[in-house]
C-alpha cells in the first residue's frame, strides 16, 4: 500500500490512548449494546461523540440502536461525490425515519480535487490516492471537535476483520465498534424485528455498498465487501487500517 493509508503523527495530548481502548474493552465485555451505548452515549462520552455512517446495506440497525438514545448525536456522512444515488435518497429516508436532528455531509475539499483528481478518474489508476482525498481527508475534518466516534463495522464481513474488537484507539480518539460481534443473522432479525427500510441496492446483489466506481455485486459464496475496490490488492478505504500502515493484508 501507498502512503495514502499513513496517518500523520499527533501533536496534541490525545484523550485517548490504546490502554483506555483495552480498559473499555474489558470495562463492557458481555454487555449487551444496546446497553453498553446507553450507559456512554447518556454518560462519559455525551457530547464527546459522533456516529460515523456510510447509509449502506446494514446501516440501519446500529442508527436504530443510537437513536434509541440520542437523536440529537451528530451523525456524520461522507459524501465523496461518487456515492450511488440510491445511497444519498437512503439517506435521507432513513434519518428522517429515525428522527435524528443533526446530520453533518462532508464533502472532500475542492482544492484538493482540483490539484490531485481534476479529472474525477483517479479511481480508475489509484484507488488508494482517491479514497484518502475522498475520505480520509474529509472524515479528519468532521472529526475534528470530538474525542471519540461510532463505526458500523462489523467481524462477519471480512477476513481482515473477524478479530475486531469493540473498542480501538484511532489517532488519539476512542473508536467503537458496537456491532463488531455481530453476524448476519442477528443484523436481519434485527431489521425484521423493527421494520426497518432496506437499502434498495441489497436487493440487486451488492450487500457492502461504497462508491459507484468502486462497488461490484457479489456472488453467492463470496466475502460481503469482495465487490469493493474488485481486481485491486484493497481491503480498506484508509479510514479503517487493520495493521499497521504499509502492512495491510490482502487478499
Amino acid at each position: 500500500m501507498g502512503n495514502a493509508l499513513r496517518k500523520p503523527d499527533l501533536i496534541d495530548v490525545a484523550p485517548f490512548s490504546p490502554v483506555d481502548a483495552a480498559a473499555m474493552e474489558a470495562r463492557f465485555a458481555g454487555v449487551d449494546t444496546r446497553d453498553m451505548l446507553g450507559e456512554l452515549l447518556t454518560g462519559e462520552l455525551k457530547g464527546r461523540v459522533a456516529a460515523v455512517s456510510s447509509f449502506g446495506a446494514e446501516s440501519a440497525v446500529l442508527l436504530h440502536l443510537i437513536s434509541q438514545v440520542d437523536k440529537d448525536i451528530p451523525v456524520i456522512f461522507l459524501n465523496t461525490q461518487k456515492i450511488f444515488g440510491a445511497t444519498l435518497a437512503y439517506r435521507d429516508e432513513l434519518s428522517e425515519t429515525l428522527g435524528f436532528t443533526d446530520l453533518r455531509v462532508f464533502r472532500p475539499d475542492p482544492r484538493l480535487l482540483a490539484a490531485k483528481d481534476a479529472t474525477g478518474l483517479r479511481w480508475n489508476y489509484d484507488p488508494d490516492g482517491c479514497c484518502d482525498i475522498r475520505k480520509v481527508e474529509p472524515l479528519r475534518r468532521a472529526l475534528a471537535p470530538f474525542d471519540a466516534w461510532i463505526s458500523g463495522r462489523k467481524g462477519f464481513q471480512a477476513g481482515t476483520r473477524q478479530a475486531m474488537p469493540r473498542f480501538e484507539e484511532d489517532e488519539g480518539r476512542l473508536k467503537l465498534n458496537p456491532l463488531a460481534a455481530w453476524d448476519k443473522a442477528k443484523l436481519d432479525a434485527y431489521f425484521d424485528e423493527h421494520k426497518l427500510p432496506r437499502h434498495p441496492l441489497e436487493a440487486e446483489g451488492y450487500p457492502s455498498i461504497g462508491c459507484a466506481p468502486c462497488t461490484s455485486k457479489v456472488l453467492p459464496g463470496e466475502d460481503p465487501r469482495s465487490g469493493r475496490w474488485r481486481g485491486w490488492e484493497k481491503v480498506e478505504c484508509g479510514i479503517h487500517v487493520p495493521e499497521k500502515p504499509g502492512e495491510e493484508p490482502v487478499f
